[in-house]
Order: structure tokens, then sequence, then C-alpha cells
């Protein structure tokens, strides 16, 4: 097996090292996340939220204000950055050192978390669907851009899970998507494959299964498996019972080439980065 390459993302400055994989400990300001025992609302929960991420190893908090779920309320750019102007307040009083990406589709909302509290990383659901400046911004800015694939929105998005070829219309997305981003003089992309987004069951597990091909882009790749529906309906249990389910596909995607474990549960993707980085070590 041949040792993979060296890579980084450079947040501000300071260099963020992948070779080894990282894992981004999710917060959600949200009411209405899928996932209920994620969601964190006063000053106490956020600060116990962020320090259990940190405490556990995670290298990176996710911050978001605006509930993705299929069945999510539509809330405006304002209702999403007064979330976000209290969380981050909170997180850069508390832990003004932690590394935090913010979860918005909203170019906007990314250029005022950046500007005005420095967040590190934009996280953008949509790959710039959604908001046509957020391309500019983020190359403007010079941040690290997480960019998943999705259709539609993600109150329709399950509505656009038809595809001719669905691994090569994927690929392609990210293709032309990539190139605008270069031209635009964006550094650090990172590929978000969008599971459980504009997917069915079977499409999420075909694009788990041919994760390593995305070795091609030669780009960093983030997994957020996270509970997710591919896990707890194929299982027929629910989101509070699929960390297990988590913790198996976790393993997999790191042996596939993941270089991000976007989760909610910090502790478990540690661990399943440790064991995967054991059995690559004694791979080679």
């Amino acid at each position: 097996m041949k040792t993979p390459m060296p890579s980084y993302i450079n947040l501000k400055g300071q260099l963020l090292h992948l070779s080894t994989p990282q894992v981004m400990g999710i917060l959600n300001l949200t009411p209405d996340s899928f996932f209920a025992d994620s969601r964190v609302q006063s000053e106490e929960q956020i600060v116990a939220r962020a320090q259990e991420i940190l405490s556990q190893g995670g290298s990176m908090i996710d911050v978001g204000a605006y509930s993705s779920r299929p069945d999510g309320v539509d809330i405006s750019p304002e209702e999403e950055m007064k979330r976000l102007d209290a969380g981050l307040k909170i997180l850069n009083r508390h832990f003004p050192q932690a590394i935090i990406s913010v979860d918005t589709f909203r170019a906007d909302v990314a250029e005022r978390c950046v500007k005005e509290y420095g967040v590190a990383i934009i996280n953008d659901i949509s790959g710039g669907e959604l908001d046509e400046r957020m391309f500019r911004v983020v190359a403007d800015l010079k941040v690290p851009y997480i960019m998943m694939h999705m259709r539609g929105t993600p109150q329709t998005m399950q509505q656009y899970t038809s595809y001719d070829n669905f691994i090569k219309e994927v690929f392609i997305y990210f293709a032309k998507k990539i190139d605008e981003l270069h031209q635009l003089g964006a550094n650090d992309i990172i590929l978000d494959p969008g599971f459980g987004f504009a997917k069915t069951l079977d499409q999420n597990y075909e694009l788990l299964a041919l994760l390593e091909d995305f070795k091609l882009f030669e780009l960093p790749l983030l997994v957020g498996v996270s509970r997710k529906s591919m896990i707890y309906k194929l299982l027929q249990t629910t989101p509070a019972q699929a960390l297990n389910g988590t913790s198996i596909l976790n393993t997999v995607a790191l042996m596939k080439g993941a270089s991000i474990l976007r989760v909610h549960d910090v502790k478990e993707a540690v661990e399943a980065v440790k064991i995967t980085e054991m059995i690559k070590k004694n791979q080679l």
C-alpha cells in the first residue's frame, strides 16, 4: 500500500495537517436538528458541548444555526445570523484558540462570521448552488471551503434522487465547481460527497463503496454520516440508536481515504481514527 501524500489546510496562517485524519465535532444552535441530543441553546450548554468536543480529541467545531433536515424550517438569514451571533460570541469568549467552522450556504452570513468572529472554515451544504456569491466570498476571504454535493434545497432535495449516471454526475458536479473556485483564486477546497442529501438509501451506500475514487481530485475528503437515516433506516432504529452504525461507517470511510469525519460522537470517531491508522501503518 502506498503512503498517502501528506496534506494540510491553511487556517489563517496556521497549518492543520490531514495526513492523520481529523475529527470535526458538531455543535447545533438549531432547535430542530434531526438528532435531538445534539441541540444546544444556553451558554452553559454551548460551553459544555464545545469543551466535550475538544477534550475528546476533536480538532474542529462545526457550528450550525440552520437545520438542513428534509422537513426542517427554512429560517431567514437574519434569524440564522442571530443564532450564530449568540453562539460565536460565547465560543470566542471561552475558546479563543479553537478552530471554528460555520455550516451555512449564505454568502453574507459566511462573510460576517469570518470578518466579525474569526471563523476559520466555511462549510456549505449547497456547493454554492443556493447563493451565487459564495464562491467569490470564500475566494476573497481565503478561508478553507467545504463544498458538499446536493441538489435542490434541504426542503426539496429528496425529490431529486433520479440520476442518469449517479456517480458520474456527482464527479462532474465537483469537477466543474473545483475549476470555478480555482479560477477565482480559492485555496483549500474540501470535498463532502453529501451523504443523505438528494440521495436514496442505496445511492448513499454506492457512494461509500466508491469513496476511494474521490482521490482523483487530490483534495481532502470530509465524510458526514453521523447518525443519519442511511444508518437508522437500514437498521430500522432511530438516530439515538445509530452510534454503532455510525462508528462502522466512519471506519469504512477512513479506510477508503476520508481526511475529516464530521460527527456528533467525537470520542468514538477519534478511536476509529486511531484503529484505522494502526491498520494502515501495518499495511505499508
